[in-house]
């Protein structure tokens, strides 16, 4: 066949009337026959006995039921189990029409010899019926033939995880809609009452034969449903996948799929993020209602990866007004239309504005007025910091205090700061900055409000503190602007090398929904004053994660792409904590989230320490800078920097 006939009949569908009249032809020819068939095909006795009324009548009757069924309308190449119980239907609903019809008009009308014409329907009907589902599944199976014999086709060989109900119509979807692709092999699972038995012509393995069925019948994928993938022990058979070279494709559940078909574009490969991520939160819906409903919301930094999330889920809680603040237009821009999108009815304010300035900051609270701050605007890579620690103040710093009295100034009820785990034994500029602002906003919690003498002009109450200033600590998150599962991927993309900085370096990691959730939690949780760390889950190696990432990409580590190391950067540490030495935890009522005990400062020595930081911090000089944010935080010990001098001249000072 040459290739536009077959083309055309791979992407072409036969008129509905074609297919009316397909079925009307063997519906009828099998009425004829059965008359044959049972007067013995005596041709002059069945002429005699009114058969072109007979069948004429039936012919009628048929064609009016199989149109108001709608028996034509479906694609024949992909008909389903729904169809043959359609066709089924049909039939036997003409067949009994027409017996009302015969008992009452035809039969005393126009008498037959010597046959029933309950005989005849119901030999018509077994032929019919078989005949009618035998030629759809005849044509389907065509069709599939030549899709798979197709010159662009490459053939993958496909287990589906699984072999419950949704195994099975995963298994139908992907044979109607993997363009002739995907070929079954079967089922695998761990279910021992259906283990090598066969479903619709498909065996079911053992998840223990996974390795030789790799290597027997040469698996290229297999198929699971997403929500396989919130088990963590369902995971091992993924990690085994990895490990044999099988990728794993994904597929959302049936209700998802577009017009009852699964489309191509759904099936998603298996990414690192779906390996890392845990069993799903479960947090307290209501409370965090009861919180955010109908208040007025301020988010900074939410063109971020962590500040649009927050948007995104603050805006399921129905807040009477949410207000976007960054300085990024085009990515504030984008979250905007993707907000408008989704959530229409939403009252939502987008404010370009940078956080070091005080004036502009001023403005947005003058003119909103927030009831809680959401604060994740920040400064976050550490060698990008290390090398520009001026700009780490006046963002990570200097921006926080700015909201953080302007919060006090305007009666905030919360103000949530997003903080990082970096902050915790500091190594680096970033982290430290990070820590002073820690410590500020619980400095301001224990002060008297009376005693701010920051730029109310007038509009602050000094009865009491109203402000509760509540931190949330946490590690890396999956997937965020410039994290490392990004770059991996970009670099996987170009064939190579993955660049890790040291073969031992581990992170903690969590993804940005979940982490966003905590937040969210925590916030209304918090009294004011706390520290709250996540439970980040079990530390993960950077290589170990590249080497898994290679393999999801369907190569192999250190032979289709390298891995190279080249250093640890300026700043970095083989390890991140959680938790000072010196600091213990308090659990709370969600066992992922725990109160840190850190030590407490007075809000005059803050203020006293980091307004001299800032104005150390205008004049322009690193060193000095760094040595006064060493001094604010003795635990700050530089790491692979340029500042480690300063703790060499710190302790021979001492000394």
């Amino acid at each position: 066949m040459n290739n536009p006939v077959k083309s055309f009949l791979l992407n072409k569908a036969l008129p509905r009337w074609i297919i009316l009249s397909i079925d009307q032809l063997i519906n009828c020819t099998a009425f004829a026959f059965a008359f044959f068939l049972l007067f013995r095909f005596e041709f002059s006795l069945i002429l005699r006995g009114y058969f072109f009324i007979y069948v004429g009548v039936y012919m009628l009757l048929s064609l009016s039921v199989f149109y108001l069924m709608r028996v034509h309308t479906g694609l024949i190449r992909y008909s389903s189990l729904y169809d043959a119980y359609r066709i089924f239907t049909a039939v036997l609903t003409t067949n009994v029409v027409y017996a009302v019809v015969a008992y009452f008009w035809l039969t005393p009308e126009y008498p037959l010899v010597n046959v029933n014409i309950l005989s005849v329907l119901l030999v018509s009907f077994f032929i019919s019926s078989s005949l009618l589902i035998k030629l759809r599944i005849g044509i389907k199976s065509l069709f599939h033939y030549m899709k798979s014999q197709s010159s662009d086709a490459v053939q993958e060989r496909v287990l589906i995880y699984g072999s419950d109900n949704l195994s099975v119509l995963a298994k139908q979807a992907l044979e109607t809609s993997g363009m002739g692709r995907l070929t079954i092999i079967g089922f695998i699972d761990d279910n021992s009452n259906k283990i090598h038995k066969e479903i619709q012509q498909k065996r079911v393995y053992h998840v223990s034969e996974l390795e030789k069925l790799k290597y027997k019948c040469h698996i290229d994928k297999l198929v699971a449903y997403d929500e396989d993938l919130k088990s963590n022990a369902k995971k091992e058979i993924f990690e085994k996948c990895l490990e044999l070279g099988i990728k794993v494709i994904t597929i959302p559940l049936p209700e998802q799929w577009m017009s009852g078909q699964l489309s191509m574009n759904q099936m998603k490969n298996l990414k690192i993020e779906d390996l890392l991520q845990r069993s799903p939160i479960v947090i307290e819906n209501e409370k965090i209602s009861g919180d955010l409903a109908g208040k007025r919301i301020l988010i900074t930094g939410a063109a971020g990866s962590i500040g649009s999330e927050i948007v995104r889920q603050v805006l399921n809680y129905n807040p009477a007004m949410v207000v976007v603040c960054d300085q990024a237009e085009t990515p504030l821009h984008e979250l905007q239309l993707e907000m408008e999108e989704a959530f229409p009815d939403a009252n939502l304010y987008v404010f370009i504005g940078d956080i070091q300035n005080f004036n502009r900051m001023y403005t947005m609270f003058d003119q909103f007025s927030p009831q809680i701050v959401y604060h994740a605007a920040a400064y976050k890579h550490v060698p990008m910091m290390e090398g520009n620690p001026t700009e780490a103040i006046l963002t990570n710093v200097q921006g926080t205090k700015n909201l953080a009295d302007l919060s006090m100034t305007f009666d905030v009820e919360k103000f949530v700061m997003i903080s990082t785990d970096k902050a915790v034994n500091p190594t680096n500029v970033m982290g430290t900055s990070k820590r002073i602002a820690e410590i500020y906003v619980q400095s301001l919690q224990r002060m008297n409000a009376g005693n701010v003498n920051g730029r109310s002009n007038g509009k602050a109450n000094h009865s009491a503190p109203q402000t509760k200033f509540i931190t949330t600590r946490f590690g890396n998150v999956l997937g965020s602007n410039g994290s490392v599962i990004p770059r991996f991927r970009a670099q996987i993309e170009k064939g190579g090398p993955v660049t890790v900085t040291h073969p031992d370096i581990t992170r903690y990691f969590m993804t940005i929904p979940e982490a966003v959730q905590l937040v969210l939690e925590a916030g209304t949780m918090g009294k004011g004053g706390e520290i709250f760390c996540f439970d980040m889950g079990e530390p993960v190696k950077i290589v170990d994660l590249a080497r898994k990432m290679i393999k999801l990409s369907g190569f192999r580590p250190d032979v289709d792409i390298k891995i190279i190391f080249t250093g640890l950067r300026p700043g970095e540490k083989l390890y991140e904590e959680l938790l000072n030495k010196e600091e213990s935890t308090i659990p709370t009522y969600h066992k992922k989230i725990q109160v840190s005990k850190v030590r407490e400062y007075s809000y005059h020595q803050v203020s006293k320490d980091i307004n001299e930081l800032l104005s150390l911090n205008s004049d322009g000089d690193d060193l000095k800078v760094v040595a006064k944010m060493k001094q604010i935080v003795p635990e700050f010990i530089s790491k692979n920097s340029r500042f480690q001098r300063l703790d060499v001249y710190s302790k021979s000072k001492s000394q």
